[in-house]
């Protein structure tokens, strides 16, 4: 990569746990996201919020049957939006 080009990967997903981003989910959802080196940010409702921060996932209100935009850059950018789609496609831990 050209240095001072930006990459970014995204996609799109519907979050389909009941409860959405209450406080367990974007906990956990946080937390796994700590673990990349890229920055990790969910698009909602026209925001960017930090996908590292439990704070912000719990301010959007991000409810059940909404869509989320998901965009992550750096250094290990395709395997964090892999693992940030599995987890919301998978209940965010919750069944």
């Amino acid at each position: 990569m050209q240095k001072g080009l930006m990459r970014m990967v995204t996609g799109k997903v519907k979050v389909v746990n009941r409860s959405g981003f209450h406080v367990r989910p974007a906990g956990f959802f946080s937390t796994e996201m700590g673990l990349f080196s890229s920055e990790v940010k969910v698009g909602f409702r026209g925001g960017m919020l930090n996908g590292k921060s439990i704070m912000s996932l719990i301010a959007a209100c991000i409810k059940c049957g909404e869509e989320i935009e998901i965009q992550c850059s750096g250094p290990d950018e395709g395997a964090a939006l892999k693992k940030a789609l599995e987890l919301v496609k998978s209940g965010l831990g919750e069944t």
